[in-house]
């Protein structure tokens, strides 16, 4: 709960501020705040309910004007429209275990398909699509943490998030706040992913084999140092470049070293040859399944969604899925993304019974739904 959660940075000369929101915000997130200058800053977690969360735009009022300052948000919806108090409690509601089980249960899957991998070679396509979709389901539990909804506990939650998921969350939740404020609008950080669409089959199937082959995955991961090694200053020393590139990953690089000497100490105690798992069983996924999975889900997500779009309820897509796209392409309900857009701090494991209760009020009818994901990227890539 950083101090980006309480810049609104109002110019005031009031020492009262009143604060209409129209929902109630997860109690990670309420907060009591100081006027230093013209800002008004987060100071600690108390009884203040800012909507951080709140599903109406946020606005600012002082204690002697009537003036509204609207931030320049995309629509949001208000929870009460859609769902009674008896309702909405429970699905708001952030467990202190249900996160933490599914954080362990990928785990789990991660691990199972690993051992797969090392006793029947064979099977390391199928592996590789596991682990792949379960590296993908760190980053939606992640995301969840994001929200401040995979613990109850904010401390439990940051540190299952930066630990246990995929880490940098701090950095992610300042970034995808800024998706959410202003979705499918010019200063949505998210809207490049999904303006190109439509595109060509044959444009579809190059991004798909660059995914598959690991270019995708090396150029995110190397692109940095590929640039600052091609314009470098003429005669400049390469050993400055290559030593900023090692700070900059030496948490992958740490990792890497020690699970590469994990699995082979293994093997030596077992009397096999695993030094090779580390590479076909986890990095393997993330350069190719993980890369495209990824790709497929931004498409279902937010592709062929009008820019500027005025309805809150067309923002985002959820997209249906099969038992088999949940295992390997849509884990942990992440398919269930309007719902997610218009509702953004229902935890993950609430979303299905969202959407079972909008359906049931017949809200379904008017939110951005596919049939499946096959269907989606026949929309996405038509011909």
């Amino acid at each position: 709960m950083k101090e980006q959660y309480g810049n609104i940075c109002a110019s005031v000369k009031t020492e009262f501020f009143a604060f209409e929101v129209g929902a109630t915000p997860h109690p990670a997130l309420w907060a009591t705040f100081s006027r230093k200058g013209r800002r008004i800053v987060l100071r600690r977690p108390a009884i203040l309910r800012l909507s951080i969360m709140s599903q109406q735009p946020l606005v600012a009022r002082t204690a002697q004007s009537s003036h509204l300052m609207d931030m320049a948000v995309a629509a949001r919806v208000n929870p009460k429209d859609f769902f009674t108090a008896d309702e909405w409690g429970p699905l708001a509601e952030h467990s202190s275990w249900k996160g933490l089980a599914l954080v362990a249960h990928c785990w789990a899957v991660i691990g199972l398909a690993t051992l797969m991998g090392l006793f029947w070679p064979v099977t390391i396509p199928l592996a590789v699509m596991i682990i792949g979709a379960r590296q993908l389901g760190l980053g939606i539990l992640q995301h969840d943490a994001a929200h401040g909804a995979l613990h109850s506990d904010p401390g439990v939650n940051e540190w299952v998030a930066e630990w246990l998921c995929s880490g940098g969350v701090a950095r992610y939740r300042k970034y995808h706040l800024q998706h959410h404020k202003f979705a499918q609008q010019t200063e949505d950080p998210d809207l490049v992913l999904s303006a190109p669409f439509p595109i060509t089959r044959e444009s579809f199937r190059r991004k798909i084999v660059r995914d598959l082959t690991g270019q995708t995955w090396f150029k995110q991961r190397f692109g940095l140092l590929q640039y600052n090694l091609k314009n470098r200053a003429k005669g400049a020393p390469i050993l400055p470049i290559l030593g900023a590139e090692i700070v900059r990953q030496r948490r992958f690089l740490v990792t890497n070293a020690v699970a590469i000497t994990g699995f082979g100490l293994a093997g030596m105690l077992l009397g096999r040859d695993w030094w090779w798992g580390w590479f076909a069983l986890w990095l393997l996924p993330r350069a190719t399944w993980f890369q495209m999975v990824t790709r497929l889900r931004n498409i279902a997500e937010h592709a062929l969604v009008a820019k500027d779009e005025p309805d809150p309820l067309h923002h985002a897509r959820t997209t249906k899925a099969n038992w088999i796209e949940r295992a390997l392409i849509a884990p942990y309900y992440v398919n269930y993304h309007c719902e997610h857009h218009m509702f953004m701090h229902i935890p993950c494991y609430h979303l299905p019974k969202a959407h079972r209760l909008l359906g049931q009020k017949g809200v379904l009818a008017r939110m951005e739904i596919a049939p499946s994901y096959p269907a989606m990227l026949r929309l996405a890539a038509p011909a």
